[in-house]
């Protein structure tokens, strides 16, 4: 990258294969930073050493794989908002079709260690019916929808209970002030009216897809 690409904007997203790649990354990135963040925060000044310990980064691996799925539920939800005025008209075809590329994303990996196949396929079906979820109520504001899922999420640091502090509150915050900063990013890079069309097209293919 040279020096001058820094302060160019991103490509802009057009195609559905393009919203999954920013779903994917940014989920991903979600869960990951703020498990790191809050165990160096609780490592003080031990956490250059906690950080390299294997013991903790094995209980990391198998932390953000578990948190994986809360990601993308959340991610996927700010998506569907942002959205929104593209697919209000059938929402429930718009709701559809993001489930359908939601879930492509979560196939794109083998079981991860942490899980057997029975265990990483409930996971595939609890974000599956979180994803239905999202057509039972309004859009909510983006600050609200890391909500139900922030207590899991907290419950998966890869810190011993006893070296916890009260801190689901701070945890809360953080992933409302993450999800914000990636809704902001998607604005910024989204041609809504394409995307929902590469989307909605994409759900009919697959539908049209055991037919032929």
């Amino acid at each position: 990258m040279g020096f001058f690409d820094l302060f160019r904007r991103s490509p802009a997203i057009v195609e559905a294969g393009a919203l999954a790649e920013f779903i994917d990354r940014n989920a991903a990135f979600l869960v990951q930073k703020g498990m790191y963040e809050y165990s160096r925060a609780r490592a003080g000044h031990y956490a250059k050493v906690l950080l390299r310990e294997p013991e903790f980064l094995i209980a990391m691996e198998s932390a953000r794989w578990q948190a994986y799925p809360l990601g993308l539920a959340m991610v996927g939800e700010m998506v569907e908002k942002v959205l929104n005025p593209h697919i209000a008209a059938d929402r429930r075809a718009g709701i559809d079709a993001l489930a359908g590329l939601v879930l492509s994303v979560f196939d794109r990996y083998p079981i991860p260690e942490p899980f057997d196949a029975p265990t990483w396929e409930g996971e595939r079906r609890e974000l599956a019916r979180q994803l239905e979820l999202i057509g039972l109520h309004p859009p909510k504001p983006v600050k609200d929808i890391p909500v139900p899922f922030a207590k899991r999420y907290f419950d998966l640091m890869p810190i011993h209970q006893k070296l916890r502090a009260p801190d689901y509150p701070s945890i809360t915050n953080y992933l409302r002030v993450s999800l914000i900063n990636i809704h902001d990013r998607l604005v910024d890079c989204l041609d809504g009216a394409a995307a929902a069309q590469s989307l909605l097209a994409g759900n009919a293919d697959r539908r049209r897809a055991p037919d032929r």
